[in-house]
């Protein structure tokens, strides 16, 4: 890494870890606007996680130290899955090759941290949404997993900042189809993976449609502030690996390259603000439907590209 590069990288990062709460508030902003409100100010985020910090923390007798170190482990592995996630520009800061299995596996390890929290509690109801959430990542992993495949394929690289970089870029013009079906994979498994609608809806408080939120009702405090940024940043690094499939960039400079990824980024957040108000929220025999068809698209992609690398 160049000497410019390591410079440039401080305050990329701090950038990367201040940006997650801000792409929620541009959804909330979005779905307001379409309901003829002027909504919660832009900096709402930040207040709610500074004030989570400062409050105390409430355990109940029945729980044990998982339930205390869910809310931990689950926002270090994402910190962790971010310096390896290409975010603002086409590097990460610690990339080696397989490092996109580690990724994968790194979203898979906070999910069962959270899961196994909300099971400690011993409460029915949370057992109740652990069992939803389990049993949804299991059918979303197969998307994601396929898409990383065959932008593995695509590519020819085993590391996601060169994946999803000016390699995949090069090859989008061979492989277009295939990407266009991983992209729709991808979009499905981000709207999963962070309990947006038409999977989840995170503003719900009805008992038998919650699923993330049912989890988590135990949490106060600086640990609920733990899993309210980490769900952020969920959404940041899954959205920063769709944008990167879509719209790879040609190794552009810096100063050109990360104002652009700000303003994908911000357009993404709309568009998710858009789909949660025009859309309801499916019904959950309805859901694994949708889960499928993004397997579907994926694994359409898969034998796409592979057919055209046998050809």
């Amino acid at each position: 890494m160049s000497p410019i590069r390591v410079i440039a990288a401080i305050p990329e990062a701090v950038l990367v870890l201040a940006l997650p709460p801000l792409l929620f508030s541009i959804v909330a902003k979005t779905k307001a606007w379409f309901a003829g409100r002027v909504g919660p100010p832009w900096l709402q985020p930040y207040y709610d996680l500074h004030k989570l910090m400062n409050k105390g923390v409430v355990y109940s007798k029945t729980t044990t130290w998982v339930f205390r170190a869910g809310p931990i482990v689950n926002l270090a592995a994402l910190l962790t899955a971010a310096t390896l996630v290409p975010v603002l520009s086409s590097d990460s800061a610690l990339g080696f090759a397989g490092d996109v299995i580690l990724v994968a596996y790194l979203f898979a390890l906070g999910r069962m941290f959270t899961v196994l929290a909300a099971m400690d509690t011993g409460s029915s109801f949370e057992g109740m949404g652990a069992s939803r959430e389990v049993t949804f990542g299991t059918m979303s992993e197969p998307a994601l997993f396929l898409s990383l495949i065959v932008m593995a394929i695509a590519t020819r690289s085993l590391q996601l900042s060169q994946i999803v970089g000016p390699q995949l870029f090069a090859a989008w013009s061979a492989v277009g189809p295939a990407m266009l079906l991983v992209v729709g994979a991808l979009l499905i498994v981000l709207l999963t993976e962070t309990c947006r609608v038409p999977v989840d809806d995170p503003a719900t408080h009805l008992e038998l449609t919650m699923i993330h939120e049912v989890m988590v009702l135990d949490h106060s405090g600086p640990d609920f502030a733990y899993i309210t940024y980490a769900a952020a940043l969920k959404f940041l690094l899954l959205g920063s690996i769709l944008l990167h499939a879509a719209f790879p960039h040609p190794g552009w400079p810096l100063w050109v390259d990360v104002p652009l990824r700000l303003v994908e980024l911000v357009v993404l957040a709309a568009v998710v603000g858009v789909i949660e108000s025009s859309m309801a929220r499916l019904r959950l025999n309805r859901v694994p439907l949708l889960l499928a068809g993004a397997t579907v698209l994926a694994a359409l992609a898969a034998v796409l590209i592979l057919t055209g690398s046998m050809t």
